[in-house]
């Protein structure tokens, strides 16, 4: 919609230059969900949330050997701060870890986190396409491997759809999903790996910011300190 909007069409040329890669990344997209949320189910929030955001540190280590890009000392300091930042924001020391059960969940957590590292090394490998057809193949693939999971392990029962559940379905679908894709995969090109990776911790000060403005959900001294400590290592 946004294309035809534009009075654009999609650029076949470089779709076919970066086919691979565009498949190969929307499929890493899929499997990233697909970990993340198995991740849920065995472990807490906290937990899984923190091994997830793990990927970030997998970019910057891996980038000097893939990407040719320089570690910074500066840079290493602030992954350090914005991890442990992490550690408070997520909850995990209050949460606590309930020993071997949990382990599945964070084995999971941690796929997650290596495929969603590899899709923000992918997308510095994809050049010369338009951030629009680059979201459109890659989130056309993440959904062709998401949809024979969902029917081999979910019982789809025939859903009921409220007006205001349908309207909001759209917005994360298109709005949350689609536009924001774009922006983030648009804005790789003109950024260093490890500066996307830093920035991928501004996503859950986002949704802690929300939760406390919109939901009144408390934060408490922790949350307040590791949401200060990302922002500022960002």
């Amino acid at each position: 919609l946004i294309i035809a909007l534009k009075r654009e069409h999609l650029s076949k040329a470089a779709i076919k230059k970066n086919l691979w890669l565009l498949i190969l990344s929307g499929a890493c997209i899929g499997f990233n969900w697909i970990l993340l949320f198995e991740s849920y189910r065995y472990t807490t929030v906290a937990t899984a949330t923190l091994c997830y955001y793990l990927a970030p540190i997998f970019v910057i280590l891996v980038s000097p050997l893939v990407l040719k890009e320089r570690i910074s000392p500066q840079k290493l300091g602030c992954v350090l701060v914005s991890l442990i930042g992490m550690v408070f924001v997520s909850g995990v020391l209050n949460a606590g870890f309930s020993g071997v059960a949990e382990m599945k969940g964070v084995v999971f957590g941690l796929g997650a986190a290596a495929f969603y590292a590899s899709v923000i090394l992918m997308n510095k490998k994809i050049i010369g396409i338009p951030a629009y057809d680059k979201t459109i193949v890659q989130l056309v693939c993440a959904a062709t491997v998401l949809v024979p999971y969902v029917l081999l392990t979910e019982e789809l029962a025939e859903a009921e759809w409220s007006g205001i559940g349908f309207v909001l379905v759209l917005v994360v679908g298109i709005l949350h999903t689609g536009v924001t894709y774009a922006l983030y995969f648009g804005s790789m090109a003109h950024l260093k790996a490890q500066t996307v990776a830093i920035f991928s911790y501004i996503d859950p000060i986002v949704a802690i910011l929300l939760s406390a403005v919109l939901l009144q959900e408390k934060m408490d001294g922790l949350t307040m300190l590791g949401t200060v400590m990302i922002l500022g290592a960002a």
